[in-house]
């Protein structure tokens, strides 16, 4: 299926509002995205028959050339059926002229790209992990989501409502003038609306060709380091010297005492249980809810407050330089998973990789194993151990002293330097062999326990130790991506 590309000049963007629908629309609603998932299950029982039903014929030793044949899942192959099938499937016939059509597409269009990215996957020609069999939506753990894209759908003139087809006029919390600006100045269009229910809220977005200058930033000649931590979320440093701290707010530990006491009413209650079929109590309920606004408030708060640093960054400096951070394995140290997940280092990285665009900015990511904060800023030695409970930088070979965070992000504005080592105090042209980085094994050498010539079991003296532990240059600068 062909993207769609915008006219020169345009960019794709969407803006997000959410809804406040009375009891009568929350619940077209909630049909409306019940329709899409009954629709989706469907398609994908229907292609997925036809491969059980040819392997089970394989297994009688049935020809290739009379086996059953393959059922196709492009998109208008299972709206033809879908159509074909609606008046007469008892799964619709008594619902499905209550929704818009465009409930029912999406659920098709969603099994189809699924089984799409399955066939590339299993092809080898999709990258990332390999994706296996569309499978079917729960009725209670799937994500309540409807997408329009034909009908009504426009943003009222007095910026408080919306209108979206078969679900009419629904009023929005927030005004909609960031949006009807442009409409009305014929510099936007709309393309597609999408419903979703997120965070215990209904929210629209509407998606929209329109009009977008590059905003230039304040200091377009400045390049700005970023090292993400757990003990204050980032510290900038940029190419000037400057240094600033952005404190870690800590929304999740902040609100663990009302998570737990939350989850404390709700364990006592009568849940659901898909063993046995047990359906959950009025009061198990409301605990679950009270227990969600919990969770939603910290999101909300987490969102806010990294877009907020995001878009201030992108908005001052030329270049960006971030760590290429391994998420999903710092994620595995169980004493720092929590506050890690809490930090949200990957959604920092996102965001600033679009808002980057917009501003005409760009942005870096530094080599994974480039030693940050192992290396000097101030003569470029790179310490060999530097344990994470030592908080403070001390390099033994120019005696600077600073902290560790400071010294990391101040490396990483140096990354961009035009010429040089890499280091903030080395800019010279100098060229000499690398040495051996200290991002791989930085350890002595075991000693043998086999005997040698020397000591017994093969130990060596002190002064026959390896030398791998001392500081030592940074001779290149490291590598970019």
């Amino acid at each position: 299926m062909m993207r769609f590309r915008p006219q020169s000049g345009f960019v794709v963007q969407a803006f997000r509002f959410a809804l406040d629908p009375n009891a009568a629309q929350e619940t077209a609603l909630r049909s409306h995205c019940g329709g899409a998932r009954a629709a989706y299950n469907w398609a994908v029982g229907w292609v997925s028959a036809s491969w059980w039903q040819r392997r089970a014929e394989e297994t009688y030793g049935i020809g290739e050339g009379e086996l059953t044949q393959w059922r196709p899942w492009s998109l208008p192959a299972l709206r033809k059926e879908f159509n074909a099938v609606k008046r007469t499937d008892p799964r619709f016939a008594g619902w499905w002229e209550d929704n818009s059509k465009e409930a029912y597409s999406t659920g098709l269009a969603n099994a189809a790209a699924a089984f799409d990215n399955y066939a590339t996957s299993t092809q080898g020609k999709r990258r990332g992990k390999k994706v296996g069999m569309p499978r079917f939506k729960s009725k209670r753990k799937a994500r309540l989501s409807c997408r329009f894209t034909t009908g009504t759908i426009r943003v009222e003139p007095g910026g408080r409502h919306v209108t979206l087809p078969r679900l009419g006029t629904i009023r929005v919390h927030e005004p909609t003038a960031k949006l009807l600006g442009p409409l009305r100045a014929g510099r936007a269009r709309i393309l597609s609306a999408t419903v979703r229910h997120e965070r215990g809220r209904w929210f629209v977005s509407f998606q929209v060709e329109t009009a977008r200058e590059i905003r230039r930033v304040t200091r377009p000649d400045v390049a700005v380091g970023i090292d993400l931590g757990v003990k204050t979320l980032a510290v900038l440093a940029d190419s000037t010297g400057e240094i600033r701290t952005i404190a870690n707010p800590r929304h999740l530990d902040t609100a663990l005492r009302h998570l737990r006491r939350a989850s404390h009413v709700a364990s006592r209650r009568r849940g659901p249980d898909r063993r046995t079929g047990q359906k959950p109590s009025k009061r198990w309920e409301k605990a679950n809810t009270r227990r969600n606004k919990v969770h939603h408030r910290v999101a909300n708060l987490r969102t806010d407050a990294l877009h907020k640093l995001t878009t201030a960054v992108t908005a001052e400096f030329g270049t960006v330089v971030v760590e290429d951070l391994n998420v999903a394995g710092m994620l595995r140290n169980r004493r720092l998973a929590r506050r890690i997940a809490d930090a949200g280092f990957g959604e920092i990285r996102r965001q600033l990789t679009y808002k980057t665009r917009r501003n005409g900015c760009r942005v870096v990511a530094g080599d994974r194993w480039f030693p940050s904060s192992k290396t000097c800023s101030g003569c470029g030695a790179v310490k060999a151990k530097l344990p994470l409970h030592v908080r403070t930088y001390a390099c033994d070979a120019c005696g600077l002293v600073i902290d560790r965070d400071d010294n990391a992000a101040r490396n990483l504005a140096a990354t961009t330097a035009p010429t040089g080592t890499g280091v903030a105090a080395d800019q010279d042209t100098a060229k000499v062999s690398k040495p051996r980085g200290a991002d791989h094994k930085t350890r002595t050498t075991r000693p043998r326990r086999t005997t040698g010539t020397g000591r017994a079991g093969g130990a060596t003296l002190p002064h026959q130790r390896q030398t791998e532990t001392r500081d030592r240059p940074q001779a290149q600068a490291p590598r970019l991506r």
